[in-house]
């Protein structure tokens, strides 16, 4: 972990019953990853089951905590480096806003944002005046001020945010921010610390406790900016690997062989809501052929679930393994062009990739958004690089990603 103190001390103490290492930090860098969904959208919402993974694209927070001024002067800068734009707030302004909100809540029992707390986290915001083609910052920045000084209090601080992750195309962008940033603010509140496990590595992970903690903090950042999440992208973005959901109950999954996507970005924009909300119109109108879609998606993601568990020792096993994905991510993206979820640009990609004997199924919402084609142990980097100049040759975004990797992190070094 990359820390810069004025002095540097360990001190063991208890924490709710737990020997913890506390330690004082001047700098703190995290990172958390996007996820996919590899089987299950939409059909989850309908009680089918859903398989989803983090990749290894990350949104890295960097948190650098001053000392404060004179009366307790100073400010909270949060700098979006990506987008080239940078925030502030007095930290006297903050505290005369948000009152007894702008204390340091109880951290091992993360509390949700009321509405008149997230009123006033709005007007702040509002100072800032954002141009209309900017407005959806908006929602990310109240997550931002709103996790800052429930952990921290009013305390001056910068937070830095960059990330691999396009936003807003069904990668868990906003999650993997609400992650890296809880867990950050949490590690320089003493709250949390990494394990030092991972030596000779720049990464260090932390511990179940301490990766539940930074879930139920970032799952309170994701309600301010969805509303009503289903908690499964920051469970991904904390824990890594890949999981199983269904109704409301994760199954963590331990893929047997190294799973590898290419993620094509279509740079459409969708309507999450709207599009799940089509789906659900459909289900009323066709009741019964609906569920028997519902309940084939569900068999797919079980069957998928099982597959990538499978470990294979040599290459035909493996390309043996990798066929029965393809032929259940086909069968899934068939399925959810019967939900009417698919879009031109889907299509495009599909066409494109198959012209290779690629098999592609989009993820996330659909109706645009992102596309995963998998990417056979066998093919050669030629190929890769032809199916991925073509499909840029049509205006989209290519990203080689491994599935299932690393959660939650801190940097070390």
């Amino acid at each position: 972990m990359r820390m810069k103190r004025n002095r540097s001390f360990c001190e063991s103490h208890k924490n709710n019953g737990r020997e913890r290492k506390k330690i004082r930090i001047m700098e703190v860098r995290a990172r958390a990853p996007g996820k996919i969904i590899l089987a299950g959208e939409h059909a989850v919402v309908h009680g089918s089951a859903a398989v989803a993974a983090a990749i290894d694209l990350y949104t890295h927070s960097s948190l650098q905590l001053h000392p404060a001024g004179e009366g307790g002067a100073g400010e909270v800068v949060v700098d979006l480096r990506d987008l080239d734009l940078s925030f502030s707030w007095p930290c006297s302004r903050l505290r005369e806003a948000l009152g007894e909100s702008c204390r340091k809540a109880e951290l091992q029992a993360p509390r949700p944002c009321s509405s008149e707390e997230l009123a006033s986290i709005a007007k702040l915001v509002e100072l800032h005046e954002l141009p209309e083609a900017k407005i959806w910052l908006s929602a990310g920045l109240s997550a931002c001020l709103f996790l800052y000084t429930s952990i921290l209090g009013c305390r001056p601080g910068k937070v830095v945010v960059t990330s691999d992750l396009p936003m807003g195309a069904g990668l868990g962008s906003s999650a993997a921010f609400s992650v890296s940033l809880s867990g950050a603010l949490l590690t320089a509140a003493g709250a949390i610390c990494a394990e030092g496990a991972n030596c000779g590595t720049e990464w260090e992970s932390f511990g179940k406790d301490d990766l539940e903690l930074v879930n139920l903090w970032a799952f309170q950042g994701e309600k301010i900016i969805h509303g009503k999440p289903s908690g499964i992208d920051n469970a991904v973005s904390t824990y890594g690997s890949m999981i199983k959901f269904k109704k409301g109950g994760l199954t963590n999954l331990k893929s047997g062989n190294p799973v590898k996507m290419l993620i094509t970005d279509t740079r459409v924009g969708r309507n999450t809501k709207a599009l799940v909300a089509g789906v659900s119109e459909r289900a009323s109108r066709h009741p019964d052929t609906m569920a028997s879609v519902f309940n084939a998606v569900n068999s797919i993601s079980e069957e998928l679930s099982s597959i990538v568990e499978l470990a294979a020792n040599d290459e035909i096993a493996i390309t043996s393994k990798e066929e029965k994905l393809a032929e259940l991510m086909e069968m899934n993206q068939g399925l959810l062009k019967c939900m009417g979820v698919s879009h031109s640009s889907i299509e495009t990609v599909l066409r494109a990739t198959l012209k290779y004997n690629l098999v592609s199924k989009l993820t996330g919402a659909g109706g645009g958004g992102c596309v995963l084609t998998l990417i056979p142990n066998i093919l050669s980097n030629l190929v890769l690089e032809k199916v991925t100049a073509e499909l840029e040759l049509h205006g989209f975004r290519c990203f080689k990603v491994q599935v299932g990797g690393q959660g939650f992190q801190l940097c070390r070094g």
